[in-house]
């Protein structure tokens, strides 16, 4: 009897503490195909499996997620990674614990029946972008590549609407479309894009999206516990697509679209299956490209802003 008690209270122990431990997520816009992951794991109940009622709030300024994180009013943030060494360079107290997209999204788009075939053809051209500085260097390094500068190009600024200024005319191409959504817009309206992959033209690779906590709150136990579920989530994503696009509508009826169904489908393969997992190399490399850019002061170690969770 006493080993049966003894077996009882190792395998109690081993469950996470506090059934129903509360844990805020501020997501970086408003729920789309891009938080799947999330969305899988919340439905399938692998948080709550964790012991965790995670709650995923969309912000009413999409700058405000890691600002709210660094503040101390929200658990974790939805964030990009280029964004964070940006932050990081400015004094925010921030780290990456886990990635949820982990390849470029970003890229420069043009009309596929348009004048532009090559980045040399950019020259002359106006360039519709929606947020300066980081955008901006993407579009100086592409240019760079063809052997032009920012002043061979007009820059616009579009204010989001990329698609709607690209088919208008308004410009000639946009840099900031996400291939798996801005693409699947112009498809849709047939007038298909034709995209320039910024890590396949001189851009170092990065993940696009991924999850910042506060720094200095990195022992809390219910981040580890996250990431857990996380990768179920992702794991589940990638062996039942269908199932997960079923979990991803339900209650959401205005996300049952085609151009969800498209985004979804294109960023599948883009989910980190791992999303603990950090590649440091890769973290170094692309804040010396940031620096080289002049979009933040000092290359830091990777250990300053990005973590594995122990």
């Amino acid at each position: 009897m006493l080993r049966v008690l003894t077996l009882v209270a190792a395998l109690l122990a081993g469950l996470p503490a506090g059934a129903t431990d509360r844990l805020t997520l501020i997501l970086d816009w408003f729920v789309n195909p891009d938080h799947a992951t999330l969305l899988v794991a919340k439905e399938m109940g692998f948080f709550a499996a964790a012991g965790l009622d995670v709650e995923l709030i969309a912000p009413a300024d999409p700058n405000d997620p890691p600002k709210l994180v660094a503040a101390g009013k929200a658990d974790l943030a939805i964030s990009y990674q280029p964004q964070l060494h940006i932050q990081v360079d400015q004094g925010l107290p921030l780290k990456r614990i886990a990635t949820l997209v982990s390849t470029p999204l970003n890229s420069l788009v043009v009309l596929r029946d348009g004048p532009i075939a090559s980045l040399a053809d950019l020259k002359g051209r106006r360039i519709g972008y929606s947020v300066g500085g980081f955008e901006e260097a993407l579009l100086a390094a592409l240019l760079a590549k063809a052997g032009l500068k920012s002043s061979d190009v007009t820059l616009v600024n579009v204010n989001f609407s990329l698609s709607p200024a690209l088919l208008s005319g308004q410009v000639d191409a946009v840099i900031g479309a996400f291939r798996n959504f801005e693409l699947n817009q112009l498809d849709i309206e047939k007038r298909p894009g034709r995209a320039f992959y910024v890590e396949e033209e001189g851009v170092p690779a990065y993940d696009e999206l991924i999850v910042v906590a506060n720094g200095a709150r990195l022992a809390d136990p219910r981040l580890r516990r996250f990431v857990d579920a996380m990768e179920r989530g992702a794991q589940y994503l990638v062996n039942r697509p269908a199932e997960s696009w079923t979990l991803f509508i339900k209650g959401r009826k205005e996300l049952d679209d085609e151009l969800n169904r498209r985004a979804f489908r294109d960023t599948l393969p883009r989910f980190a299956h791992s999303p603990a997992a950090l590649d440091n190399r890769r973290y170094q490399r692309f804040a010396e490209f940031l620096k080289q850019q002049g979009l933040i002061r000092n290359v830091r170690p990777v250990a300053d802003y990005a973590v594995e969770l122990e």
